[in-house]
């Protein structure tokens, strides 16, 4: 039980003993090697664990189960490389590992001192052989604050966290400041809401402080809906005691004793690890009554969604904790005033709060000097789509989207170019070629008619159909929306009615005009945000890429050859070798030919599938 701040510190510094390779610092280590290897959702399912069993077996086999630590840490970012494995003292990392690999680290890095060289990283550019993680491109032009410990914890040990600052800040808050202090720090700062909107984080508490009650509540809101986002949930899986402290720290601000965190049920593994760390933090005392001797009370639950995507929305949010079905509550009063059970409340994503221990210790001008004007500190996005290094990535607000995608992420894969990015998720739109040079941040995003959301980015080439993304992002919406408004419950569906017309080459001219029309409506009459921004992905790309739609409309044709209404599948005889390859493969037998000689494809039965198409190795089928 930890009673006061020396004793935290003095906690700390026994606990730097047994990270002190993480550290690269010099001295007498606990172990002669340490082995991290990422535990994170991605390189689980790619069967890291499985690694782990693997080495602790060859450990045990020579002799050295004693000599190695193994640590089971959050996701380094890197996931298109995963499983990583880090090796100290040497820092070295080891890139898309699996089990049978276990016995070359060991016999030949662990034992003989020589690395396993054709698990090396390569870049896929220079082709130079990259040793360390952090020395590889994809980390060049990033600034870990959020993910800071992510890939360098332990996150179901509190001593990991404890031996790099943790709890310092919650100790410095409770011991140095009051809450005044901590709202002008916040201010200073600049930090904005990570979830979506990007409302001032100080504002909000100054809001719930101010609002005179016998109960408050502290809310972490980690219902992360938006299709390829993991953000969140690589926090709460790779530092989840940032967050606790966070909280803590807003529980302080505002005068709250309880929070909890409202995470979705499909995060098994955040979840799991959230219930560890919510052990160990009440254990120490770092949660539960008078932390630190202070006086002050303040414990955390958790409460788990049922994955509504509407749930992301704040007051729903409440809505579903509070046992009934998750619908907007009209606004205002806003949760600072009348939240939860009535009672002021704030509603932080994971991102946010995972930023504030960091702003409380190293000072709100530090976190200031990053970033643009208006919007300070990094953001994370998951980058995902037509790209190279897939993966999470903290980069400075103010990163051109150019950066991200070429020097991050590595470019376009085969050579093909980059068309779109598409932000914010079913909320946001899509950014083309004429704004890549523009500088992420909040209100840049908004201009251009996207928004950052809280951190997807979706990379398209000249093979997406930019009416097929804005018809798979509205069928989303559709389908999650809950149905309590009829802008929303009626007009999305109608909007996508329309879209569907335009993909089977059924529409015509006056459709795209009474698509805009119905957006306007959906966006100025909907009663929350999933259905005020519905609209945006359709917005964007009838604003950025109108000609494709025209071209569907008018030519019945889709320039992408996606649109399987508007294209058909040809075999070139001078390329067909009569292999029988796409023949074998055809699951309605569409197509007809003999060994060695020209197939046809008979359009009457042939279903659009693509499969003769991906299956061929001649290039031999186009589509037309």
């Amino acid at each position: 039980m930890i009673k006061n701040w020396k004793q935290l510190t003095d906690l700390r510094n026994v606990n730097r003993q047994s990270v002190a390779m993480r550290m690269e610092e010099v001295g007498e280590h606990l172990f002669d090697f340490e082995i991290m290897v990422c535990a994170g959702t991605g390189c689980l399912s790619s069967k890291s664990n499985d690694f782990v069993a693997a080495v602790k077996e060859e450990l045990a086999k020579n002799d050295m189960t004693d000599k190695v630590n193994i640590v089971r840490t959050g996701c380094f970012g890197l996931c298109a490389q995963g499983p990583i494995v880090i090796v100290y003292p040497d820092g070295v990392f080891y890139h898309q590992v699996k089990s049978k690999d276990a016995k070359k680290i060991v016999s030949q890095h662990l034992i003989k001192g020589e690395y396993v060289e054709k698990l090396l990283y390569h870049d896929h550019k220079t082709k130079e052989v990259v040793n360390k993680l952090m020395d590889t491109p994809f980390y060049h032009k990033q600034k870990r604050i959020a993910l800071d410990n992510c890939g360098r914890i332990d996150p179901e040990k509190i001593s990991d966290y404890i031996a790099f600052d943790g709890y310092q800040a919650l100790a410095k808050v409770v011991n140095d400041y009051t809450a005044d202090d901590i709202i002008k720090i916040l201010e200073i700062s600049g930090l904005r809401g990570r979830g979506g909107g990007g409302f001032p984080t100080f504002r909000k508490w100054a809001f719930a402080k101010a609002s005179v009650s016998n109960q408050k509540y502290v809310i972490c809101n980690a219902d992360e809906g938006d299709p390829g986002a993991f953000m969140d949930r690589s926090v709460l899986e790779g530092n989840p005691h940032a967050v606790l402290e966070a909280m803590a720290i807003a529980g302080f601000t505002i005068g709250a004793n309880q929070g909890y965190i409202y995470v979705r049920a499909e995060y098994p593994t955040a979840v799991e690890r959230l219930e560890i760390a919510i052990e160990q933090a009440r254990a120490l005392g770092l949660l539960g009554r008078n932390i630190f001797g202070s006086g002050f009370d303040f414990d955390i639950d958790l409460r788990l969604g049922a994955g509504a995507f509407v749930c992301g929305e704040e007051t729903a949010l409440l809505e579903s904790i509070e046992g009934r079905r998750g619908e907007p509550r009209p606004k205002p009063p806003f949760p600072a005033v009348k939240g939860l059970f009535g009672q002021p409340t704030i509603v932080n994503n994971v991102e946010t709060y995972a930023n504030i221990p960091k702003i409380i210790l190293e000072g709100p001008e530090w976190f200031a000097s990053m970033g643009t004007e208006k919007s300070k500190g990094t953001k994370v996005f998951a980058l995902g789509g037509k790209i190279e290094n897939t993966g999470l990535v903290e980069i400075p607000l103010g990163t051109t989207l150019r950066e991200i995608v070429e020097d991050i992420g590595g470019g376009i894969p085969d050579g093909k170019q980059f068309k779109a990015a598409q932000t914010g998720g079913p909320s946001g739109g899509c950014i083309p070629m004429q704004h890549y040079d523009i500088p992420i941040d909040y209100d840049n995003l908004i201009e251009i008619g996207s928004m950052m959301g809280s951190g997807g980015l979706i990379v398209m080439d000249e093979g997406n159909c930019m009416v097929d993304i804005a018809k798979f992002f509205l069928e989303f919406t559709v389908e999650e929306s809950c149905g309590k408004c009829v802008p929303c419950r009626i007009g999305t569906k109608r909007l996508l009615e329309i879209l569907d017309k335009i993909t089977m080459g059924s529409a015509t001219l006056e459709d795209l005009d009474k698509m805009e029309e119905l957006c306007d409506h959906i966006k100025g009459n909907s009663l929350c945000g999933l259905g005020q921004t519905a609209p945006n992905p359709v917005l964007s790309t009838l604003r950025y890429f109108r000609d494709e739609y025209v071209a569907h409309v008018v030519d019945k044709r889709c320039p992408a050859g996606v649109c399987k209404h508007l294209i058909r599948y040809e075999i070139q005889p001078d390329k067909c070798t009569g292999c029988t390859a796409c023949a074998r493969n055809c699951p309605v037998a569409a197509i007809n030919g003999e060994v060695k000689k020209v197939h046809e494809i008979d359009q009457k039965i042939c279903i659009k599938c693509g499969v003769c198409y991906d299956t061929c190795r001649f290039d031999a089928i186009n589509i037309v």
